[in-house]
């Protein structure tokens, strides 16, 4: 697949030769879907709980005479069933996070990558370096091409003045090429990759 690449203010800066494997598949919808929930539930706290009857303090005493009262037939202040009493089958703290097999993970990593090629949300950038760390440039700089959503992609390591300049900028995220996921390129709407970020991308996935 071939695709332009362009310069940070828009400008054609020549073209590249995407991977078929990793950027020409048929996006799968449920491959993508399964990669999501297997990221936000691995995010998930799990700090819940509440207090069961054993965490409940209260006397042991029995609470009145086994017969004769023609009610049920209590012997605990601390059951679920009494204001104050413990709750039944309550949260507990745990880890919500499951397993997914390895190649499932980088198989959706594909397919989110075709997704976004596939609808034309694709952008590859020479690379993302600015001369001075100002938002207000860099903002000016996207709203002359239109990028008001995306997530950027860099090589190992990110342009420090890019990074400072674009963190003040709203729905706009910068990683570098270990950070890339599913969840975060399928949240934005375009998705900018730099050279370097191809080039890993391809060694990642040979």
């Amino acid at each position: 697949m071939k695709i332009d690449v362009l310069s940070l203010d828009g400008a054609a800066s020549g073209s590249i030769d995407l991977d078929d494997e990793i950027f020409g598949l048929e996006p799968r919808a449920d491959l993508i879907a399964r990669m999501i929930r297997y990221q936000l539930a691995a995010r998930r706290a799990g700090t819940h709980a509440v207090k069961n009857r054993a965490d409940i303090w209260r006397t042991g005493k029995k609470m009145y005479k086994q017969k004769g009262t023609g009610g049920a037939r209590h012997g605990s202040a601390r059951v679920p069933q009494f204001r104050g009493g413990g709750r039944a089958f309550g949260p507990q703290v745990r880890s919500h996070a499951h397993d997914l097999p390895k190649k499932v993970r980088a198989l959706a990593l594909r397919h989110a990558l075709s997704a976004k090629a596939k609808d034309g949300s694709l952008i590859i950038w020479q690379s993302a370096d600015i001369a001075e760390a100002k938002t207000k440039t860099l903002r000016n700089s996207f709203a002359k091409i239109g990028l008001s959503n995306a997530l950027i992609i860099d090589g190992a390591q990110p342009q420090a003045n890019f990074q400072l300049a674009a963190r003040g900028i709203p729905n706009v995220d910068v990683l570098p090429i270990q950070g890339i996921n599913v969840y975060d390129i399928i949240r934005r709407d375009k998705l900018v990759l730099t050279r370097a970020a191809i080039e890993a991308l391809e060694a990642r996935f040979k």
